[in-house]
């Protein structure tokens, strides 16, 4: 294992970023590891944890596109090797060359690892941006129809198809397998769940939510008690 970056002598190392780049990579991949052995194991959906943030990615449309939780949800679904060569060359801008030498592969190998991370992100990804501001009052619509127990309210503001995917991890009351429907989804709202206590994500389409991840479980919501800074690169 790769001894962390805070305890190394950066004066015997000759490459500082390439050596960061190792030790972030191979810990990522440990990390990876350890999530999918934990996932197995998990009650229900697992959903990405949620992260605060500032400023808010809403606010910059690149941003918001590179950190949603449904382009997290999508990345699940990479194997390690491929999340990590998407993320590092996609978000971070580092090349295919720095990647191959912190995966101990070659540059060729490096790029067809991510040509098929992207089509597979690209083919889940959803097609459409939808101004921060629909969002806002979709969601803000099914607060106050959850809130006032507006069953048809609730049924105005879901799409027919609507799905929802709810992460409880057998701590919080949540449907084990993804609720669809705009009748189902609304009644789980109303009589199972009663009131949002967690981390909603919605994907919008027109003025109506046709997707929620709902992470209820208070075990993966500890990184929005306290803001991240961030920016793209």
């Amino acid at each position: 294992m790769e001894p962390g970056w805070v305890k190394v002598d950066l004066t015997q190392v000759s490459d500082q970023r390439a050596y960061l780049i190792r030790i972030t990579t191979r810990q990522a991949l440990n990390r990876l590891s350890n999530m999918q052995r934990s996932k197995e194991a998990y009650v229900g959906s697992w959903l990405p944890e949620p992260l605060l943030t500032v400023p808010d990615v809403a606010d910059d449309v690149e941003l918001a596109e590179n950190m949603s939780m449904a382009l997290m949800l999508v990345l699940e679904t990479l194997v390690p090797t491929e999340r990590v060569v998407f993320v590092l060359h996609e978000v971070f801008d580092v090349s295919y060359d720095e990647i191959a030498a912190a995966l101990d592969k070659t540059p060729s190998a490096v790029r067809q690892i991510a040509y098929r991370a992207r089509q597979h992100v690209d083919a889940r990804r959803p097609r459409q941006v939808v101004l921060a501001r629909l969002t806002r009052a979709a969601l803000d619509s099914l607060r106050h129809a959850i809130g006032t127990e507006d069953l048809q309210g609730l049924l105005h503001v879901l799409a027919p198809d609507v799905v929802l995917v709810a992460d409880g991890g057998g701590i919080k009351q949540a449907a084990l397998r993804p609720v669809i429907g705009a009748d189902k989804v609304a009644r789980m709202f109303l009589t199972g769940i009663g009131k949002i206590d967690g981390v909603l994500a919605v994907r919008v389409e027109g003025a109506r939510i046709a997707g929620l991840l709902y992470v209820r479980n208070p075990e993966r919501l500890t990184r929005v008690e306290s803001a991240t800074p961030l920016t793209l690169r």
